[in-house]
């Protein structure tokens, strides 16, 4: 997996909006995408732009990882905000919303390199995968270009573009929550719209080494939504979550940390694999159940979460 800062809060804020914008860099989120796409009207564009530069060059972002969601391939905007965003040092990546063919990538990461060449490391590309060609074609996104460092599911747009009876960000509509019935002579189970495309992602995200970062919950002012969405998004592996409301920073963040139970399992594991093989065994038996390297490896990764 590429190296680069945490990413388990990806907190969404309109670049218009310098108030906004600068609540956003001194918030506790790991990273931050000031947007120049979907939360900005055409009359805004390039307000939109110059704030977003402007906001680069004067706030002080910490640690923080810092990237631009730029338009669409297609819009009109794309070729101005390439040329004013290759130049800026402070910028870690340009996000590119509806990411589709792996030539249109490959072409923005060049022009983005040749906008400024003498830049010491060239601006990374996190891929937005949000409808159904993007999500055949992700496999092929995520290898198109050197430049590549994240995939992010884009929920909202991914459930219109298969035809989702939903208007919620990032929640399943209701006839998708439960299925059959005790008169059917089959079992209640619980479906998820977002289950098939997220493991995509992911799987997509980890074959090639990049980070995996799931979509919002729209529902900012539902606590326990947003902190269940999250902690579905963690437990399968993502890296992070974006969240459009400060109010869901602290729950995004909570979820991705292991808790102090599951760290000292992890060590657990660890430990009685190290003793396992002091004594020329590849094989342990720990709480009733065998472990092996497949489970060493699985608690390395909490660990590390967790440091």
């Amino acid at each position: 997996m590429a190296q680069q800062r945490p990413t388990r809060a990806y907190l969404a804020v309109p670049a218009h909006r310098s108030r906004l914008v600068a609540k956003a860099a001194a918030s506790v989120a790991d990273a931050v995408f000031m947007d120049l796409e979907d939360a900005v009207p055409p009359s805004e564009k390039s307000l939109a732009l110059e704030e977003a530069v402007r906001s680069l060059a004067s706030l002080d972002w910490g640690h923080k990882r810092v990237t631009i969601r730029i338009n669409a391939v297609d819009s009109p905007f794309i070729a101005q905000e390439i040329r004013a965003l290759a130049t800026l040092p402070r910028l870690d990546a340009v996000i590119v919303p509806k990411a589709e063919r792996a030539s249109d990538i490959a072409g923005i990461a060049e022009q983005l390199r040749a906008a400024n060449p003498d830049r010491p490391a060239p601006v990374a590309l996190e891929l937005l995968i949000e409808t159904a060609l993007g999500l055949v074609n992700v496999d092929t996104l995520a290898a198109c270009h050197d430049s590549i460092a994240a995939l992010h599911l884009g929920v909202g747009d991914f459930a219109a573009s298969i035809g989702a009876r939903s208007s919620d960000i990032g929640v399943s509509p209701d006839g998708y929550r439960h299925v059959g019935s005790a008169q059917s002579g089959y079992s209640s189970a619980p479906l998820d719209l977002f289950a098939y495309p997220m493991m995509r992602v992911l799987v997509a995200a980890r074959a090639f080494g990049l980070h995996a970062i799931d979509g919002p919950c729209g529902a900012f002012r539902d606590a326990r939504l947003t902190e269940a969405s999250a902690q579905k998004a963690a437990a399968m592996g993502f890296d992070g979550k974006q969240v459009i409301h400060p109010d869901q920073i602290e729950l995004t963040l909570r979820a991705f940390m292991p808790s102090e139970q599951e760290l000292a399992q992890a060590r657990r594991i660890v430990d009685a694999m190290e003793q396992a093989e002091a004594n020329g065994q590849g094989a342990v038996t720990l709480d009733g159940k065998m472990i092996d390297y497949a489970n060493v490896r699985m608690a390395r990764r909490i660990i590390e979460l967790g440091s």
